[in-house]
């Protein structure tokens, strides 16, 4: 061993720490600017509170009117800044003719926090809440909202939508739509193109049911694209990336259709199904129904999106629930249907997952009520919804 090789042995340990000692160091100073920048932010927007409000006073003088501020996407800031947010706004809007609308996902947002002393806006107090989508809990009312949205489109070019698309295609966009009026229009808009690919055949000369359950399913990547920009903490957006694919494979695999039931009372799954019902994942269609087998119990009923089981509607054993339809409440109730909380909290494994959630004999019976029970294309004309 020659001595510069002593050399380097010996000097080696002592720059690894000479090494760890100066990133510590880079450390702590970086932390100490992060901290001395958002003091000096938060400093400079409280003291110039009263200049941002002379600003709208003069806008209203000016305009002989109130003034509006409208902040959209606001789940996009760290929830627990969310509230602060709203509240310095708010401070700057009161009494000085200045609305705010607040744009936001409702469980994903923070708007009020009690505190000594609490801040942000309360609603019913301070503001009103007004929700733009539509559930599948009132299809009748969503359906007749998102078609006159489509016929508004129509009326300039003097088309009537019938002639477009046949009645079983807009029971279909309504219900791949989850009653949101963009994923209504952005679906139809790929039915458009599935239809000119296809051209005039067999199936017609408009926009079929087929149509559109092709469209649904390539509409399935815009909303995973979506659901990843929605959600900004990895440790979240694996969370309920997790949760949706358990629920996915809950409704194909085991329940073997397109709808599951929660019970009102366990809170973390709801929570977790309202987050992925603001993420359009997964769509309330009823919020009060009950199983036999479950006594005592109240259950919120909810469908898979049309998007994430397109291509599993003709799969042998798998049952599309039409839940308006004469075998509703029949199907809507089945024990099958119940998705345990701890399918969704718990670290389960791949045999637990594979676990059946009941006992056999309920299978049995299930499978034999299933029977006597109508598909859509059974439900007579008279109970279908009309279009107008």
């Amino acid at each position: 061993m020659t001595g510069a090789e002593v050399g380097a042995k010996i000097s080696s340990p002592l720059a690894q720490i000479n090494s760890q000692l100066i990133s510590s160091d880079a450390s702590s100073l970086s932390e100490e600017i992060k901290e001395t920048f958002q003091n000096n932010k938060i400093d400079f927007l409280s003291r110039h509170i009263l200049e941002y409000q002379k600003i709208f006073k003069i806008m209203s003088s000016i305009s002989d009117g109130d003034s509006f501020l409208f902040l959209d996407d606001l789940y996009y800031l760290k929830r627990s800044d969310q509230a602060r947010v709203i509240d310095y706004f708010h401070r700057i809007a009161k009494g000085n003719n200045l609305w705010l609308k607040i744009g936001t996902v409702r469980h994903r947002s923070t708007w009020y926090v009690h505190g000594d002393p609490p801040f942000g806006l309360k609603l019913g107090d301070d503001a009103h809440e007004i929700n733009l989508d539509l559930t599948l809990e009132n299809y009748a009312t969503t359906k007749s909202f998102l078609v006159r949205i489509l016929q508004w489109f129509f009326d300039d070019a003097k088309i009537e939508i019938k002639e477009i698309l046949v009645d079983e295609a807009i029971n279909r966009l309504v219900l791949a739509s989850g009653g949101v009026a963009r994923d209504f229009l952005g679906i139809f808009d790929r039915s458009i193109t599935v239809f000119q690919k296809r051209g005039v055949d067999y199936r017609g000369a408009r926009i079929g049911r087929e149509d559109v359950n092709i469209a649904a399913g390539r509409y399935s990547s815009t909303k995973m694209d979506e659901f990843k920009n929605d959600i900004l903490n990895d440790s979240e957006h694996i969370s309920l990336e997790d949760a949706f694919k358990r629920i996915r494979y809950f409704c194909i695999i085991r329940a073997k259709t397109n709808l599951f039931l929660v019970d009102r009372m366990e809170d973390d799954s709801r929570n977790i199904i309202e987050e992925l019902m603001d993420l359009r994942l997964v769509h309330k269609v009823s919020s009060h129904e009950t199983v036999s087998k479950k006594q005592g119990k109240v259950f919120e009923a909810f469908m898979l999106d049309v998007s994430a089981y397109a291509e599993m509607r003709k799969k042998r054993g798998f049952v599309e629930i039409m839940f308006w339809g004469r075998a509703r409440n029949e199907r809507i109730r089945r024990i099958t249907l119940v998705l345990d909380s701890n399918y969704l909290t718990s670290n389960i494994n791949d045999d637990e997952l594979n676990r059946p959630l009941m006992d056999e004999d309920d299978i049995v019976e299930e499978q034999n009520q299933d029977v006597d029970v109508y598909d859509e294309e059974d439900i007579n004309k008279d109970q279908q919804l009309k279009l107008f």
